[in-house]
């Protein structure tokens, strides 16, 4: 393979440029929460996450393109990388949710909106929405928040072309993958997706995509809405970080500790759980 240099190490992806003009993107078995990356790693994330996305992208390719050339990657690197299309990315994150949770649920208590869309009264957490919603954040450094955005704010800074592509696409492929998924079991609540022009000025699905970092998978039998549902997410080791037992208080500004082997566990058995769900496939 063709030589490779680093470029940017993130939250959790590395990437490398190669001599040919590609990038290399290495999932990593870091894991963040609250803006932190973590002490302690979850054993094979990075494979499921690359192995899971790799599937997705393809139940997506009448949907969307992506960036995606080749699986041909370092043997070091082997399976958890891909070699992908260098993008222009779009300064934006795009995010459907159909369900309420997380900062959505936060924004909707306050406002009775999310992202300046109005939202019917006495809803609860996890309930349903009446249709998916297109509530984008702004991209933000390691260590600061996204902060969630109205459709205006993204079309002022990506002009109103792209906006209404970029909505159109991430609520395409959100309807997309609540199809597939709901038929395996799965809800998923939202997601977020990101995307870049390519060479000649389409926008192109990037990164990872419908994976448990960047969504909130949840089982469709035990969907309650009323309170926290059970996920296949990483909301378990958030979850451990805000409780008694982590001994971690989120509004001192310190670095949360390291996780127990528990809680490891159990994390990386939710990840494996929503891959072999999805896909229909053991892992390894």
């Amino acid at each position: 393979m063709a030589a490779y240099e680093p470029l940017h190490s993130g939250k959790v992806r590395d990437l490398y440029q190669t001599a040919d003009g590609l990038l290399l993107m290495v999932a990593s078995d870091r894991i963040s929460a609250f803006d932190f990356v973590l002490p302690t790693q979850i054993p094979d994330k990075g494979a499921i996450l690359t192995q899971l996305s790799l599937w997705w992208f393809d139940q997506l390719h009448d949907v969307v393109d992506n960036h995606v050339v080749s699986t041909d990657v370092p043997a070091e690197f082997a399976g958890r990388a891909i070699l992908c299309r260098r993008l222009d990315m779009v300064p934006v994150e795009c995010v459907a949710r159909g369900y309420l949770a997380g900062s959505g649920l936060t924004e909707y208590a306050a406002t009775g909106e999310v992202c300046g869309e109005p939202l019917p009264s006495g809803l609860v957490e996890g309930s349903k929405l009446p249709a998916p919603i297109f509530t984008p954040a702004t991209k933000a450094a390691i260590g600061e928040h996204d902060e969630n955005v109205s459709y205006d704010v993204v079309s002022a800074t990506v002009g109103a072309a792209t906006a209404a592509e970029l909505r159109k696409l991430t609520l395409d492929v959100y309807a997309r993958a609540q199809h597939v998924a709901v038929e395996r079991g799965i809800l998923v609540a939202d997601t977020k997706l990101e995307f870049g022009w390519a060479g000649d000025g389409n926008l192109v699905l990037a990164d990872e995509v419908l994976t448990p970092d960047s969504s909130r998978f949840w089982p469709a039998a035990e969907w309650l809405p009323g309170g926290p549902q059970p996920s296949y997410d990483k909301q378990f080791v958030r979850d451990w970080l805000t409780s008694p037992a982590s001994g971690w208080d989120r509004a001192s500004g310190e670095p949360p500790p390291a996780l127990p082997d528990e809680v490891v566990e159990k994390t990386r058995s939710r990840y494996v759980e929503a891959y072999e769900r999805l896909t229909g496939r053991g892992w390894r």
